[in-house]
């Protein structure tokens, strides 16, 4: 169909690899069942070999969003990437094949810059190990992918070459990446023209594009090569990914659609899904979206100026260019009070998207009470909040029971916290700091003995007014051997409570696995001798 552009979703595994944005295999699975419900056609599940939990991971995708059922009836393509070597290739198939439509997807870099310095390989050798791994694939697998990993820096007459040989060895798929973002959208879209002029075969199967966007140009060279003939775009929710990230998933779809006109191409995006998957992914992976990004960003849809007022009052086509009910923002500020029932919420659920058995409902409806009894009003952007918080966060090896702080001028901000620690145990603490959230997460780092460094703190408000819902961010770094980043998130009325909450998930992320988890958990409660010290030395 050379008017039909397929989305190949990469969130799964080259947005994880953004720094902090580890996610295990049960959120792994819930944002593969919001693609397919988004409406992606391939979904790159991971990376089998990295690891024995990323393969489970994309094991479960391929058996559970990779088959067709009532909800799920047009299942989406379920990949798995592989280096061009045997052991890769083997794992990936071992994951993927569970799927009703498996797909490898090997690579292999083709510029001289990373034949010299990282594969040490001469240009036969790499012809020769292509056409040997790409037949590999194809003996396990029909649908088979072949990337020329840095093909933005690669000689072009070379880059024919090897693809020619990925397609006689029966790739389907050519991927072109511009791996370290560094093309130009001329250049781009001539190199995308280059291949399908040049290189044998072609034009019988899926050209594809993947973009980074290290020079901000990801976007543009993805849609520039849609022009020069790419049917296939390499995309992540957010534009999340290495470095400065991939080409986004929704600006590319909603560019496609908003200018159908100029391009003539369509996909398969139930674009009401992008706001909730947007939000979806921010929660899981604990990383904010900036309020100024495209299509999802929280100034997406605002206007402040005032000619842009009066004249979205006179027409919203001014400066409007797309409706925000297309990408499933919602326009309804009233929606839920304290006097709503049961089945008004479940309702409202239901119309965002968010499918519930009676228990996960009867919790969340809880939830709903508590924080109706602190705000009048329970907008939208509020329920999609206290799902995530309640729904989406690490299993709880440490949970916090009670905070309380005093803080002001003069005086000492200090905190008490209570934790429930992995063996039903709980433990108060209080601490100083600088701040109220300072000396809150100094009380928790008393308790909780997993050494860290607090690398980002990012609050803000779901909602407009004084009784908002408020969102925190942490990004945290482990200190081992090999330090990982990871992130956390938490929402509550009280900003205090959302930073501790926050602070917890990133904990808990930061020891699941941990052998004895209670050995980390204080199993006493006492007074931190500093904060004593801290009074004395001040009287």
């Amino acid at each position: 169909m050379n008017n039909y552009v397929r989305i190949f979703d990469t969130t799964l595994r080259d947005g994880e690899q953004s720094p902090g944005a580890s996610l295990d295999a049960a959120e792994k699975l819930e944002i593969a069942r919001q693609l397919a419900r988004l409406g992606v056609d391939v979904i790159e599940a991971g990376f089998p070999a990295a690891s024995p939990g990323d393969a489970e991971a994309v094991r479960r995708i391929a058996l559970e969003v990779g088959r067709p059922n009532a909800s799920n009836p047009r299942a989406p393509i379920i990949a798995g990437l592989a280096r061009a070597n045997a052991k890769d290739i083997d794992a990936c198939w071992d994951a993927v094949r569970y799927a009703a439509h498996p797909r490898i997807h090997t690579f292999l870099a083709t510029s001289d810059i990373h034949l010299e310095h990282k594969l040490k390989m001469t240009r036969d050798e790499v012809v020769a190990r292509v056409g040997e791994m790409v037949a590999r694939a194809k003996r396990y697998c029909a649908d088979v992918e072949f990337s020329p990993e840095d093909a933005g820096r690669s000689e072009p007459a070379f880059l024919y070459r090897v693809l020619a040989v990925a397609l006689q060895a029966g790739a389907t798929t050519l991927n072109i990446p511009d791996t370290v973002g560094y093309t130009m959208p001329e250049e781009f879209g001539a190199l995308i023209a280059g291949i399908v002029r040049n290189t044998p075969g072609a034009d019988r199967v899926v050209i594809s594009a993947h973009c980074h966007d290290d020079l901000g140009l990801a976007t543009a060279n993805t849609l520039a090569a849609i022009r020069a003939g790419a049917r296939q775009v390499e995309v992540t929710v957010n534009g999340i990914g290495e470095r400065a990230g991939n080409t986004s998933l929704e600006e590319v779809v909603m560019a496609l659609r908003a200018r159908r006109a100029f391009y003539g191409l369509d996909t398969g995006i139930d674009t009401t899904q992008i706001a909730r998957t947007s939000r979806l992914v921010s929660n899981y992976t604990s990383i904010p979206v900036q309020p100024n990004k495209a299509i999802v960003g929280a100034n997406a849809f605002a206007h402040e100026a005032g000619i842009h007022q009066d004249g979205m009052l006179k027409h919203r086509l001014t400066y409007e260019i797309m409706r925000p009910e297309t990408v499933g923002v919602a326009q309804s500020n009233l929606v839920l009070g304290k006097h709503s029932g049961r089945h008004a919420f479940q309702a409202r659920l239901t119309e965002l998207g968010y499918q519930m058995n009676d228990a996960d409902l009867n919790q969340a409806f809880r939830r709903f009470k508590e924080l109706a009894d602190k705000k009048k009003v329970i907008t939208d952007a509020d329920l999609a909040a206290l799902i995530a918080d309640e729904f989406y966060q690490p299993p709880e090896i440490f949970a916090l029971e009670d905070l309380q702080v005093t803080c002001g001028r003069p005086g000492m901000p200090t905190a008490t916290v209570r934790l429930r620690g992995p063996d039903g145990q709980s433990v108060v603490h209080a601490a100083v700091g600088t701040g109220p959230v300072d000396a809150t997460y100094k009380a928790i780092d008393a308790i909780v003995r997993a050494p860290n460094t607090l690398v980002e703190y990012s609050v803000h408000a779901v909602t407009a007014g004084i009784d908002a819902l408020g969102e925190v961010t942490v990004r945290l770094q482990s200190h081992e051997a090999e330090p990982r980043t990871l992130g956390g998130h938490g929402a509550d009325t009280d900003i205090i409570v959302a930073s501790a909450k926050a602070y917890l998930a990133g904990l808990n992320k930061l020891v699941a696995g941990t052998r004895d988890a209670s050995a980390l958990f204080m199993q006493q409660t006492f007074v931190e001798e500093r904060s004593a010290t801290y009074v004395a030395g001040n009287k």
